[in-house]
């Protein structure tokens, strides 16, 4: 009889990168903290890994990135100045936004050294249990939350997760791909998993976004810091070193995905975003239809 997984309690938020591609905006401000509608992408991050049942948050931060610990802290003049106004609603927002006391821990990547290197960096936060990877970039808008909906396969299968969505076969030099096994509703079993392949040897078209269920074995061998794809160490070639070793399987969410790195995507995921909400949608709609349309 098949044991059941260990709880998954923590969440690691890799949020150390420069954000170049939105520079000037990012000159000063992190691209974490810009906006989607009124809210930060960090903010839809945290939030989603809440409503799957995470306690504690490990940000693997930058020089620069001193707003996102400032977002998560009480800002008390701020609050007062809010309550006194009369306005409650603000206030409660502010409010509800803030992980418990006790429950966010920072740490510094100190050297641009890939994905796999920012995970490691949370090592000591992590210890021996099980552990999300959040990728703030990825915005996934669903309910139940992508995160959720993977912690409900992971509480089947145990082992390793990691999201994923069909992506043209040019696109996969872009992403890690999954060699696919047995799919199942909607997960798959992996057999193998590479990163960045050349279109014509990648073995799918089923890549990895970012979203991943993790054991803490795979420190071991992150810890020897071997160098892939872009001289980085990269994520993607240490799960491939625990093919065979635990379950591995890959998650296809119903949810829907826009990647705030890209100014393009990050435009789009403002435009669904602003859709979806009532307050919002009415005023968007008729400023849309309102383009010139050549």
């Amino acid at each position: 009889m098949t044991s059941t997984p260990r709880p998954l309690r923590k969440a690691v938020f890799p949020v150390a990168g420069l954000g170049t591609r939105f520079l000037p905006a990012t000159k000063a401000v992190p691209k974490e903290m810009l906006t989607v509608v009124d809210k930060p992408v960090i903010q839809y991050a945290v939030e989603e890994a809440r409503e799957a049942g995470i306690e504690q948050f490990i940000f693997v931060t930058g020089r620069g990135k001193h707003v996102i610990a400032d977002h998560f802290d009480h800002a008390y003049e701020l609050e007062s100045q809010l309550k006194g106004s009369g306005k409650i609603s603000e206030l409660n927002s502010l409010l509800e936004s803030l992980p418990s006391t006790g429950s966010v821990s920072f740490t510094r990547q100190q050297a641009p050294l890939g994905l796999g290197h920012a995970v490691w960096c949370g090592r000591h936060f992590i210890g021996d249990e099980p552990f999300a990877v959040v990728l703030p970039d990825d915005l996934m808008i669903g309910k139940p939350g992508a995160l959720k909906q993977m912690v409900e396969v992971y509480n089947e299968t145990g082992g390793m997760l990691v999201a994923v969505e069909e992506r043209p076969r040019a696109e996969t030099k872009r992403y890690g791909v999954v060699d696919p096994g047995v799919t199942r509703g909607n997960t798959t079993e992996i057999k193998g998993i590479v990163e960045k392949p050349d279109p014509e040897k990648a073995p799918s078209t089923l890549c990895v976004i970012g979203r991943y269920i993790l054991p803490a074995e795979i420190f071991a061998i992150l810890d020897k810091k071997e160098r892939g794809a872009g001289g980085e160490i990269q994520l993607t070639d240490a799960l491939a070193k625990l093919v065979g070793k635990v379950p591995f399987h890959a998650v296809k969410t119903e949810c829907r995905r826009f990647d705030c790195g890209d100014k393009v995507g990050f435009l789009h995921a403002n435009l669904a975003v602003g859709l979806d909400r009532p307050d919002i949608a009415p005023h968007l709609k008729k400023i849309l239809a309102a383009l010139p349309k050549d």
